[in-house]
């Protein structure tokens, strides 16, 4: 599967880990940064990676900042990105089955390598149901019509 991938300083090394694992079950990465530990800006990095999946260039998305509150938000200001910030296997599988998320947000402050990993590996397997979950995603996707 090809993903983009960023973060920001505050969750690099998760980054970088998580190249490194996804790589290794052939995934192919697009790294939209940061490239270091070095202090930066999310919104930069989250916003890269979110066109990426919006244009179709990346079928998913994964962002991470020490939270991942603030690089979900960026990525979701994107038009065709349903970005969900998860912390738990449950939630990543949910989201995908019952949103349809295409992008996956981490915080590198909350979530240690394995379990960001099992977190992955959930968001990338799970299939969306569709049914009445297409119905609202649908709704709510159409709210990007409104601005």
């Amino acid at each position: 599967m090809k993903i983009a991938i960023a973060s920001d300083h505050g969750a690099f090394a998760l980054k970088e880990h998580l190249k490194e694992y996804l790589t290794a079950q052939g995934h192919e990465l697009s790294d939209c940064g940061t490239h270091s530990a070095e202090s930066c800006d999310y919104p930069d990095f989250g916003a890269a990676a979110a066109r990426m999946v919006a244009d179709g260039t990346c079928q998913r998305g994964i962002v991470l900042c020490t939270t991942g509150i603030g690089i979900s938000i960026t990525a979701n200001k994107v038009n065709g990105i349903r970005c969900a910030l998860c912390h738990d296997p449950l939630s990543a599988e949910m989201t995908r089955r019952h949103n349809d998320a295409n992008m996956l947000a981490l915080g590198g402050g909350f979530v240690g390598p394995n379990l960001a990993e099992r977190i992955v590996d959930v968001f990338l397997s799970t299939e969306f149901e569709g049914g009445r979950h297409q119905r609202r995603v649908d709704k709510v996707m159409a709210l990007e019509e409104e601005h």
